[in-house]
């Protein structure tokens, strides 16, 4: 009988299109996932692969296996991990990727407890304003926004990914607040350059009734990263457009005001990434099961809700 590392190594090169990346989502040598593969093949005397220096592409005795197998392999793996992680204490290393700001004002935080109450998880954590890739680039979880679900791996939202209108006391200082989006015109924009598509991105705020209005900053000042975008906000500089969890220490002090209380921009949901739930290591499900209850005690759903302006604070930029 085949053991199932042969034949998970032969469904994941299938899946992946070659040795290396399944390499990497087995956390195996190139080198071993080829070697299981031909133990594969040598005992059911069938070639499965053509191999070539560029491609790996299955023959069609391949395929046809690839089809039998179905989900058999994902059912046995399940079993074996229900039963494995059972009483298995999350050890080893956690890779996370999560965005700079939202990272390091609400999740690192929460890290000192996290190792208080698993001693074996070492955390490496990649604060980066980037779409990753969990499978290739072997990350157990990665916290954001709008990521390409590939095979196997969940998306559990966490809290609404919502922009909104902030500008400091300094600069709105003999300004009048701005009735709707349409007010924001005159003011000076602080924009953001996207590093993947090279274009400036615009907004489309909307209000409780569902008016949608284009967001009209003058481009003055264009940076690459949120930090910066809040840091010249600070400054005085103008008006950016910010994600909430980006601003919000910031709004609570009273160091940025927010503009148009009532109006956002939804970019839709920040949320937990990671491999299918019946398949995750200890370390994994821990840290999943922690960033859930902290999202929840602290209320981050709401209080990064740009829908519900009451939630953050607003002071009069008119004092």
């Amino acid at each position: 009988m085949e053991t199932l590392a042969n034949l998970e190594s032969f469904v994941r090169s299938a899946e992946m299109g070659s040795f290396s990346a399944a390499a990497r989502r087995l956390a195996l040598t190139p080198a071993a996932v080829s070697r299981n593969v031909a133990m594969l093949e040598r005992n059911i005397g069938v070639r499965l692969f053509h191999r070539s220096t560029r491609k790996l592409t299955l023959t069609e005795a391949g395929e046809r296996f690839l089809l039998s197998i179905g989900g058999n392999l994902d059912a046995l793996q399940a079993a074996i991990a229900e039963v494995a992680t059972a009483a298995e204490e999350p050890a080893g290393v956690l890779k996370v990727s999560m965005p700079p700001t939202l990272g390091m004002a609400h999740i690192l935080p929460l890290l000192p407890g996290f190792l208080a109450r698993y001693p074996r998880v070492r955390p490496e954590w990649h604060f980066e304003n980037r779409k990753v890739d969990l499978i290739a680039e072997g990350y157990d979880a990665a916290i954001g926004g709008g990521f390409d679900l590939a095979p196997g791996v969940v998306a559990r939202p966490l809290a609404p990914a919502h922009i909104i209108a902030v500008a400091s006391p300094s600069y709105m200082a003999g300004r009048t607040q701005p009735s709707d989006p349409s007010g924001l015109a005159s003011f000076a924009g602080i924009l953001m350059r996207s590093s993947g598509t090279g274009r400036v991105r615009q907004w489309m705020m909307r209000d409780a009734a569902g008016t949608e209005m284009p967001v009209p900053l003058r481009e003055c000042i264009v940076v690459n990263d949120p930090a910066a975008m809040r840091e010249a906000a600070l400054l005085g500089l103008g008006v950016a457009m910010l994600a909430v969890p980006d601003a919000l220490p910031q709004l609570e002090r009273g160091d940025l005001l927010r503009l148009l209380p009532n109006w956002y921009a939804d970019a839709g949901a920040i949320s937990l990434y990671y491999a299918n739930r019946a398949l995750l290591p200890a370390k994994t499900r821990a840290f999943v099961n922690t960033m859930i209850e902290a999202f929840r005690h602290d209320r981050l759903a709401e209080r990064f809700a740009g829908s519900l302006g009451q939630l953050v604070s607003s002071r009069s930029a008119d004092r």
